[in-house]
């Protein structure tokens, strides 16, 4: 753990410079310049010190967060056919996240389930062939390469009216898929 690095880090998210950070621990200004610098390593005292007036502690210092996985390839996809349209889950687990992003392909035809009026946002993207929205009564066409933006009040779907498959990367805040 590169400590020195980790100090001057919650010195300035703190707004604090490194005379006041000196003030409050009882340390001098040099010493802990050349901590940050690892040019020297604290006592567990001198630590504890600077920690406190940092307003934390020495076990959440310490704590190492938990890397997430942020990278998700073709074998980590969970696919789901289903009636007139096929998702592909693009990101396990997003439940638990504040954004839930689907691959939506649709053939002929095909039409996505519909989405009950709620609290959050959508986002689209037609990455292939053409899809009709449908929302509050309303249709529009998307072409390849096109976007959708809406907010959840209402009932909406997408289907494909064309001849070719249509597929969509579609976004929704909170997950609801």
């Amino acid at each position: 753990m590169d400590i020195g690095n980790k100090i001057r880090q919650l010195r300035t998210q703190k707004g604090l410079t490194l005379e006041e950070l000196a003030s409050r621990s009882e340390l001098t200004k040099g010493f802990l310049s050349q901590l940050e610098r690892n040019l020297t390593s604290p006592s567990i005292d001198s630590l504890d010190d600077i920690l406190e007036a940092l307003g934390t502690n020495l076990s959440d210092f310490f704590r190492e967060d938990k890397v997430e996985r942020f990278i998700f390839r073709e074998e980590d996809f969970f696919v789901d056919e289903r009636d007139g349209c096929t998702v592909h889950w693009i990101v396990p687990n997003t439940q638990k996240n504040r954004m839930e992003p689907i691959l939506l392909t649709l053939p002929e035809n095909g039409q996505s389930f519909e989405l009950a009026p709620h609290s959050g946002e959508e986002f689209g993207y037609v990455i292939e062939g053409e899809a009709t929205l449908e929302c509050d009564g309303k249709q529009s066409t998307l072409h390849k390469g096109e976007t959708f933006y809406l907010h959840g009040r209402t009932f909406h779907s997408i289907r494909n009216t064309h001849k070719k498959p249509a597929q969509i990367l579609w976004v929704s805040t909170p997950p609801l898929f």
